[in-house]
């Protein structure tokens, strides 16, 4: 079956990704100035930042699951099945990560304790696996590049 080109798709993908990273480290950002407000004698965070850190918290989220999206729906068009490489258990870990952070940031509360502790844990293990899956998604994406 002649199937047309999925390069539209691939470049939505980068492009996705690179905003992801981006938000991931404006997300941290502002995340240490949040906490550095938070520390500081008798001060309080600002409330537009905390404001801004859900938002783009939330955009990250969305944008990740927009990825998961484009992978299974590209890689079904162009090879019909899943799992050619580990992208996909790599990408599957961001996704149940990136959803395990935005719930442990709702559970952020003085009388929980260990909510912020537990959000900084993932985040960091979020970093980790956003590393490991651009680089499995660049192997990815050049098997779909022209010859």
């Amino acid at each position: 079956m002649h199937l047309p080109s999925f390069m539209w798709l691939w470049r939505i993908a980068a492009w996705s990704m690179g905003l992801t990273v981006m938000l991931f480290f404006g997300l941290a950002a502002v995340g240490l100035v949040l906490r550095r407000q938070r520390l500081a004698p008798g001060a309080r965070p600002q409330k537009w930042l905390r404001i801004l850190h859900r938002g783009l918290g939330i955009a990250l989220v969305l944008l990740i699951v927009n990825l998961l999206a484009i992978g299974l729906v590209g890689t079904l068009g162009h090879y019909g099945s899943l799992g050619h490489s580990w992208h996909l258990p790599v990408g599957l870990i961001v996704v149940a990560l990136s959803f395990a952070s935005a719930w442990s940031a709702t559970r952020i509360h003085p009388q929980r304790p260990w909510a912020r502790p537990l959000h900084l844990r993932i985040n960091s293990l979020l970093f980790v696996a956003l590393a490991l899956v651009s680089l499995s998604g660049w192997s990815v994406v050049q098997k779909y590049m022209p010859q």
